[in-house]
């Protein structure tokens, strides 16, 4: 089997694999221990939880992990090339397509030949155009339904 240099990329690893549930825990338990009244929660901390919840096979993990991302750029400036990334990632994973498109296309600004992001760029770009023809499909097919239906439907009140 050969592999291509997009394979190699450690985003396609993002894509594919998922949290198991014990890091997700462990991870979670440190933060809250971190959140708890008199401590300070340290901002790698906080990336690692998002990080491990968006890849989780779980939407509501994957939504947590994009909440903790969006107040991590929000309040840390030095992380937000990382956190639009990840940002990018998990509104991927979620089939949210603008908003990964819009995080994507923010780190390009910032550095256009970053490779991870032009090809992500590639894949929302795809996976865009393939979600747009299957919803050309199922309304053409819905639509192909209701003229046969109204056919019938005349067909039998003609007699």
């Amino acid at each position: 089997m050969t592999t291509s240099s997009d394979e190699k990329l450690p985003f396609l690893m993002d894509l594919q694999t998922n949290s198991k549930a014990d890091e997700i825990q462990a991870l979670r338990a440190e933060f809250e221990k971190q959140s708890a009244p008199g401590n300070r929660v340290i901002p790698q901390t906080k990336f690692d939880l998002a990080y491990t919840l968006i890849k989780s096979s779980f939407k509501k993990d994957q939504e947590e992990g994009l909440k903790l991302l969006h107040e991590l750029y929000k309040e840390h400036p030095a992380r937000r090339r990382e956190c639009l990334y990840y940002l990018s990632i998990g509104n991927y994973k979620l089939a949210q397509y603008v908003e990964a498109r819009k995080f994507n296309e923010i780190l390009l600004q910032m550095e256009p030949r970053n490779a991870q992001s032009l090809r992500l760029r590639d894949l929302i770009d795809s996976k865009v155009r393939s979600d747009g023809m299957i919803g050309i499909a199922i309304v053409g097919g819905l639509v192909a339904s209701v003229v046969a239906v109204g056919f019938a439907m005349l067909g039998g009140k003609r007699k």
